[in-house]
């Protein structure tokens, strides 16, 4: 492991695996980044296994991380928001990616980024599960927060170089920044008082790509959230790939995570491409979004 993930381990051998994909990811991150220009229109008739329109760049950056992955010794699956179903590679921890989060922001060249979680269990596997997760963040400059049960850490990425910004990221206490998304007709009642609430206290803050805007939450204090709709009373966002990963890093950092009634790390993980509502932030804020939506 480089330094500063020295004081972020998991134990045992899952240590060194996770150790490996946390290398592997930075590693990738810049050429995934390079990679966008000439890839950001949209693959001819093709949506990925929830319906979403696949870019070129998702397909690409996904064979690219999945090979890597792939070759690491003790990662027995892999299963991306890209693809159908779960790959088999032998013995040991399950790793889940959204190779390119926010790709339909290519189109607009806002920020995007890269999420993975390693799980002990088999995919789908509940946030319980989960040792290690993270994202990438390709903003102004390509940043990195990784998490394990001892805390989480931020780095900065430049070429192939990781250097650590912060030991011990942690949630400030006072709240800043909110971004809620979906489409303010299809809010509850009741997360439409909250949201009228929150915009008297917080600046807006939302983009697009829930890697960016979770990113200012732990920057800034604050909450995201991507409530139930009524076209999607199950939320939009994957439980596997985006909603237990930033769940488990937020938390990490002193944060909360929830589905509008508890934890997300504690729902249960029926279908590979499951969907939820995810709230994170401030433990105040999601407190009161849980006491609303109640």
């Amino acid at each position: 492991m480089s330094e500063g993930l020295d004081a972020l381990v998991v134990g045992g051998d899952h240590d060194r695996v996770v150790g490996e994909v946390v290398d592997v990811v930075s590693r990738t991150a810049p050429e995934i980044r390079e990679g966008l220009v000439g890839r950001r229109q949209p693959v001819g008739g093709e949506a990925n296994p929830t319906g979403d329109t696949q870019m070129e760049a998702d397909v690409w950056a996904d064979d690219l991380l999945g090979e890597r992955l792939r070759a690491i010794e003790g990662v027995g699956e892999y299963a991306s928001e890209e693809r159908e179903s779960v790959v088999d590679c032998g013995e040991g921890l399950s790793v889940a990616v959204d190779p390119l989060d926010g790709s339909s922001n290519l189109v607009s060249n806002n920020p995007m980024g890269t999420i993975f979680g390693c799980y002990t269990e088999p995919i789908p596997a509940p946030g319980t599960a989960l040792v290690a997760a993270g994202y990438v963040c390709f903003g102004p400059v390509t940043t990195m927060v990784v998490a394990t049960d001892d805390g989480a850490a931020e780095y900065e990425i430049d070429g192939g170089d990781r250097r650590l910004l912060e030991g011990s990221v942690t949630l400030p206490r006072e709240p800043t920044v909110y971004g809620f998304g979906g489409r303010v007709p299809e809010w509850s009642p009741e997360f439409t008082a909250f949201a009228r609430e929150i915009e008297g206290e917080c600046k807006p803050r939302y983009g697009g790509a829930m890697v960016a805007d979770v990113n200012q939450v732990l920057s800034y204090g604050g909450i995201f959230s991507y409530p139930a709709l009524g076209s999607r009373p199950a939320g939009k966002l994957r439980l596997q790939f985006e909603g237990n990963p930033i769940g488990y890093v937020v938390e990490r950092a002193g944060g909360r995570s929830s589905d509008g009634e508890g934890s997300l790390l504690s729902r249960d993980a029926d279908e590979l491409h499951g969907r939820t509502p995810v709230h994170v932030g401030s433990p105040d804020l999601i407190d009161r979004l849980e006491d609303a939506l109640a």
